[in-house]
């Protein structure tokens, strides 16, 4: 089974997203499961994991709602209040409940405090999706949220935590450091993972080639191990700068070398616990 772990929906009619605005450019629209559906046919991807794009209730009820209608969508990583743990625990009460919840993620990089991730109520709900058996999905920006991830790995053991899109390394400008060391650090503990995606986006939108973003995929490779990463398309946001079928081509021809059977299924079914039997239509 082919999975791509990481893509979007949004309805901008029924959802707010506060980040999207005209200014997005070819992002400002409505992108649903009939515009994604082709693009998964025509590169043989089996399933994906829907990933939400912005931090309400309201979005996680519509992502279950696609994968109730959608047979495709194996899992969907929501949102919850993790800043209050009885808020986090009722949620989560709630959520669990359907066969498709797979984790939580929280836009940190949109949060004006840096530390948001570290706060003492975020730690405790932390603790409850680890008791769950769920992931969090850490769309980190900035080296120190890199940090705290290491502070959660080791405050969280059994807590399985996905860094989103390698932690967006800075491609475009040839950037090393402190990505390699930090994401290293990172990868030493054993409940971390990584998504391979986002990367295109991270390059010159214009003018990237796969080589620009080999030194990156082969040291997470080298780090991490096919075990602990998987595929995500970052789909529509990838339209920014290239198509499905390009990314997803680029990324096995870039990972080519190791075990591909792992980075675009095996990681993703075993982290998020995904069925690997097609659900009908709800």
């Amino acid at each position: 089974m082919i999975v791509d772990a990481h893509q979007h929906f949004w309805n901008l009619d029924t959802v707010e997203y506060p980040w999207l605005t005209p200014e997005s450019g070819v992002l400002y629209r409505t992108y649903a499961p009939a515009d994604l559906a082709p693009e998964l046919r025509a590169a043989g991807v089996d399933r994906t994991v829907l990933v939400q794009a912005a931090d309400s209730l309201a979005e996680t009820d519509a992502m279950l709602a696609h994968a109730d209608a959608n047979p495709f969508i194996a899992g969907v990583v929501g949102w919850i209040d993790l800043t209050d743990p009885a808020e986090a625990a009722a949620a989560l009460d709630r959520y669990r409940r359907h066969p498709a919840f797979a984790g939580v993620r929280h836009l940190i990089h949109e949060e004006q405090d840096p530390d948001w991730l570290v706060r003492d109520g975020v730690l405790e709900s932390l603790g409850l999706l680890a008791a769950a058996g769920l992931a969090f999905d850490v769309v980190s920006l900035l080296p120190r949220h890199l940090d705290h991830v290491v502070t959660v790995a080791e405050r969280h053991p059994g807590l399985k935590l996905v860094v989103d899109h390698l932690s967006k390394p800075r491609i475009r400008d040839h950037e090393w450091e402190p990505w390699a060391t930090k994401i290293a650090t990172a990868a030493s503990y054993p409940n971390v993972f990584a998504k391979v995606s986002g990367l295109v986006t991270e390059a010159d939108h214009e003018r990237w080639t796969v080589e620009d973003l080999r030194p990156y995929v082969d040291y997470a490779v080298e780090r991490f191990g096919p075990e602990r990463l998987m595929f995500g398309s970052d789909w529509p946001v990838v339209l920014r700068a290239s198509d499905y079928r390009t990314v997803f081509q680029v990324t096995h021809a870039l990972l080519g070398g190791t075990d591909v059977e792992q980075v675009f299924g095996g990681t993703a079914v075993r982290v998020y616990g995904l069925d690997q039997e097609v659900r009908e239509p709800s």
